[in-house]
């Protein structure tokens, strides 16, 4: 089941007219929603410079401003259809309805449960100049009926549209609102009218229970209900197959309490026993472990140590500085000061060699500045340039374009596969001694930070040893000489 629904796209005024069109293509030709780019279609116009075409088309009759473009949209009813299936439908109902007098530019959504098109079109005819004009039945006179008639040969359902002029508006609004899981009437009928056929013991009983939920009923060729908050009245035989008034009768005699019972325990969900793996904790090093303990000990943790962690965010952080402080004493088999000075020393000049290294590869790279700019900008053009080799005479601007940054390329000995192939080069050079440098960088912090805190620490003691030397002689002075 397709159904459409048609939208427009009015001016913004000042000097950007097309703002609110651009912006819809913009939207409908998100890669996100598109698979990055392969459910979308153009007629008349290329997608990646419909915008541009559109907008040329404008300038030529002399019309751009007022209304700039139109919407159309095609939801699909869940699981009923594909992406591939609902984009040929697309297709074919573009090619139909606009084919022959407007630029249009059509998309498919697969990233909502319900798959669905969009289809954004020119306000103005690139044949003639005339614009788009959309009139009141246009919907039931000709969208919907090309939408309904391509979902018959795809064997997908139908809306019908025929009958009362607002009839089909309501079925949509009722079908829309269904999609999107608002409240149906349609579902409270139903549910009321099986919860009155079950409790009836003959038809009258049947009418007499929905007059006392509040229910109107005209009775004539069709049986017809009206809840109470509804404006109209719904037929019973549009809710279904069970619901005509012979079926109703029927199913008054037939249905019970025990016909439901039964009907449930068809589909009574089972229990099943899932075993899951229980997450584990990260174990700790001995290092942790021995500090853990320690806090322990003093009475830092008590009952549920690791639920409390958070009150010893700062000695964690520092007991993680020192378990890195001695894997860097091993690493580099420390064993006294002058070994820590000598290590330091030698960083020092490996992160010198490293960033040298580093910065020979910008200025190689940068010797290549003027054949990559070429490139990049060759690149951007060859979706144009394509379609010209393909016999799409629009692009001849975008192909002289192209031949002369070709010709720029070939007289630097390049060609534009070689070019590409040393901008991967380069890319990959400067990532490893970027990477290099920044592991050397790491490692020499880590260095001079055990470097400053044995200083700080021979300091304090130093410190510590004059102050008990102070004391000491100040105390023999006090002392009587014998």
């Amino acid at each position: 089941m397709a159904i459409s629904k048609i939208l427009y796209m009015k001016d913004c005024g000042g000097h950007f007219h097309g703002r609110h069109l651009k912006s819809a293509l913009d939207y409908i030709m998100n890669p996100e929603k598109t698979q990055d780019g392969r459910l979308v279609g153009g007629i008349n116009c290329q997608p990646d410079s419909a915008f541009e075409q559109m907008k040329n088309t404008k300038r030529k009759f002399g019309k751009v401003d007022k209304r700039q473009g139109y919407h159309l949209i095609l939801s699909f009813k869940e699981e009923e259809t594909n992406p591939d299936m609902v984009y040929e439908i697309t297709r074919r109902f573009v090619e139909e309805y606009l084919g022959k007098e407007y630029e249009a530019v059509y998309c498919v959504h697969d990233n909502t449960d319900h798959v669905h098109s969009h289809i954004v079109f020119n306000s103005v005819s690139f044949i003639d100049g005339h614009k788009y004009r959309y009139e009141k039945g246009d919907w039931a006179k000709e969208i919907q009926p090309i939408t309904n008639r391509l979902c018959e040969e795809y064997g997908l359902s139908t809306i019908e549209i025929e009958g009362d002029k607002d009839a089909s508006h309501e079925h949509y609004k009722e079908w829309n609102e269904y999609r999107d899981g608002k409240f149906v009437w349609t579902d409270m009928i139903a549910r009321d009218v099986d919860s009155c056929i079950l409790q009836a013991n003959d038809y009258d009983g049947f009418l007499e229970l929905l007059n006392e939920k509040g229910y109107e009923i005209k009775k004539g060729k069709y049986l017809a209900l009206k809840p109470p908050g509804m404006n109209r009245f719904k037929r019973c035989k549009t809710l279904g197959e069970n619901y005509s008034e012979e079926r109703i009768r029927s199913r008054i005699q037939e249905e019970d309490i025990q016909f439901y019972q039964e009907q449930k325990k068809e589909f009574e969900p089972q229990l099943v026993k899932c075993y899951v793996k229980r997450y584990r904790r990260a174990k700790m090093s001995g290092l942790q472990k021995r500090y853990y303990a320690k806090l322990y000990r003093i009475g830092k943790l008590k009952k549920r140590p690791y639920s409390q962690a958070w009150k010893y965010k700062n000695d964690i952080k520092k007991m993680q500085k020192l378990q890195q402080q001695y894997l860097f004493l091993v690493r580099h088999d420390i064993h006294n000061v002058v070994d820590l000075a000598l290590t330091v020393e030698n960083l020092t000049d490996k992160k010198k060699s490293a960033s040298k290294d580093k910065s020979r590869v910008y200025r190689s790279k940068e010797k290549c500045k003027t054949i990559f700019e070429v490139a990049d900008a060759m690149q951007e053009l060859k979706p144009a340039e394509s379609c010209f080799q393909n016999g799409d005479a629009f692009f001849a601007d975008e192909h002289e374009q192209w031949l002369i940054l070709k010709k720029q390329l070939e007289e630097e000995g390049y060609s534009l596969e070689e070019v590409e192939q040393l901008q991967l080069y380069y890319k990959e050079q400067f990532r490893l001694v970027s990477s290099k440098e920044k592991a050397v960088f790491k490692e020499l912090n880590l260095g001079k930070s055990i470097l400053r805190d044995v200083i700080a620490e021979d300091t304090d003691r130093t410190r510590v040893e004059d102050i008990k030397k102070d004391k000491t002689e100040e105390r023999d002075k006090k002392q009587p000489t014998r």
